[in-house]
């Protein structure tokens, strides 16, 4: 069982640590930014926080920081308001995210199944498309293993 004393001293110890620290490196969030209707992680720097948007990812997000001339070390959640602005519009006129990209790669998809060519149809099936193996393996298309049972032998 832990005592009093010791929690004591480390919380003691766990606010001299944070108080050292430089302010983007402490745990307070501000206000959290909401950008392209998603809630970005106020704990994350901001080049990581946005590729949890949909259709951001880590290169996507570093030209975006650096277009918007923000430094990349800050917290998301430290941003104020111009500067979630100046992301969400970088965001808006650069890039397909979200709802806008799901759609139109949902509408790739119904095309090629309606073409009715090669990798359509493997679509349809619900098999891997880009030339995978399904002899063994590709269990996230297929689902789980559908087990055939052997024929008896009849006895004489």
């Amino acid at each position: 069982m832990l005592s009093a004393k010791w929690l004591s001293i480390n919380s003691v110890r766990d606010k001299q640590q944070k108080a050292e620290r430089p302010f983007f490196q402490t745990d307070r969030v501000r206000n959290m930014a909401r950008i392209a209707g998603v809630d970005l992680p106020g704990h994350k720097r901001i080049d990581i926080a946005l590729t949890s948007i949909y259709g951001i990812g880590r290169q996507a997000a570093l030209e975006i920081v650096e277009k918007s001339g923000l430094d990349p070390m800050i917290k998301a959640g430290a941003l104020d308001q111009g500067a979630i602005n100046s992301l969400r519009k970088i965001i808006d006129s650069d890039y397909t995210v979200e709802g806008d990209l799901r759609r139109e790669v949902s509408l790739n998809i119904k095309r090629l199944v309606e073409l009715g060519n090669y990798k359509g149809l493997r679509h349809r099936m619900g098999l891997p498309a880009r030339g995978q193996r399904t002899k063994t393996n590709a269990r996230t298309r297929k689902g789980p293993r559908k087990t055939v049972a052997n024929k008896k032998k009849a006895t004489k």
